[in-house]
């Protein structure tokens, strides 16, 4: 008797803002051929806006509006749509747009609920505008807490991966004064724990992980600040070495990244978001995903904007580059 094969994963594919990138990096993603062998994505959006995104790409392609994820079929030329239909058909590309934000959150608020009820198995979304999501009045930090708040998760953290490295956040979308007083042994621990089990469930059953100081040289035994890395850091470093979880820290910032991208550690714990996001981008902007940490279901994203400059172009890069920073041979 033949063994049937596991079905591919259903993926929700969220649009995005309409007005900018996201159809247009939708469409070529969506028909990739490595996409189709890993996935079965549905994109959850408007049909009207993908339609002349594929005409802006010159690419012919069939989009199907679906009632019910069931209802798609996976063939080639064809990508199916749980069509909300709630776009302008004359909405602008690359401009502001209370409409395209709550679009936007419709999009993700819908994908969020067939996750809940098992009818998908991941959700990915395209870049959303913060400023037009707040016009519409859904007032959200960003991509991270949205999904949070419609899976009903406890919390949610922001883990943004490259093929060298990933990196967790303590705290992200908070001024910098806010975030240092924010900071303390408790949270650092936590997050440390909750990146350790994520890389775990991907199979990195012993991931090396580094922290980064708050100061300059990571304080440098109190020569520059006032203890912090002491006093909010290193508490939570030795509790979980105690633990015997691989962690190391704090480390000084303008060297902690260079250790991580030659393959000294798998996760890099940031304290804040700049200190975070600024050294990825440089060193994987074309290769970066962000990924939601603590949701019941894998969410991830791109790790850049809605790009106004550009939609309607043609010119948005769906696939990625080929940046690598020097890791050392095994």
């Amino acid at each position: 008797m033949p063994i049937e094969s596991t079905p591919l994963p259903l993926i929700a594919v969220t649009m995005g803002d309409g007005a900018g990138v996201g159809p247009e990096v939708i469409i070529p993603a969506l028909l990739d051929d490595e996409t189709r062998k890993r996935c079965r994505p549905v994109v959850v959006g408007d049909a009207k806006r993908l339609r002349p995104a594929a005409e802006v790409l010159g690419i012919d392609v069939d989009v199907v509006p679906d009632e019910e994820i069931k209802d798609g079929e996976f063939i080639d030329g064809r990508i199916n749509v749980i069509d909300l239909d709630l776009l302008p058909e004359d909405l602008a590309w690359g401009e502001l747009s209370a409409v395209a934000g709550d679009a936007a959150y419709q999009y993700i608020r819908v994908a969020s609920e067939l996750a809940v009820r098992g009818e998908v198995q991941s959700i990915c979304t395209a870049p959303l505008n913060k400023e037009a999501l707040h016009a519409a009045r859904h007032i959200f930090p960003g991509r991270t807490e949205l999904p949070a708040l419609l899976a009903d998760a406890e919390e949610v953290l922001m883990m943004l991966s490259t093929p060298e490295l990933k990196v967790i956040h303590v705290t992200t979308y908070i001024g910098l004064l806010d975030a240092v007083v924010r900071i303390e042994p408790g949270l650092v621990e936590r997050i440390i724990r909750r990146g350790d089990e994520a890389l775990v469930r991907t199979g990195n059953l012993s991931p090396k992980i580094g922290v980064r100081g708050i100061n300059p040289h990571a304080g440098e035994n109190e020569l520059f600040g006032y203890g912090e890395e002491e006093k909010k850091i290193i508490p939570a470093v030795e509790l979980l070495k105690a633990e015997e979880i691989d962690v190391h820290g704090p480390l000084p910032a303008d060297t902690a990244f260079f250790l991580a991208c030659r393959g000294d550690y798998e996760l890099i714990v940031a304290m804040y978001h700049d200190q975070g996001h600024g050294p990825v981008k440089v060193l994987g902007i074309e290769d970066g995903v962000n990924m939601t940490v603590g949701l019941p279901v894998i969410r991830t994203s791109v790790d850049h904007g809605t790009t106004f400059d550009i939609a309607g172009k043609g010119i948005a890069e769906a696939g990625s580059g080929s940046k690598r920073c020097g890791r050392r041979p095994n």
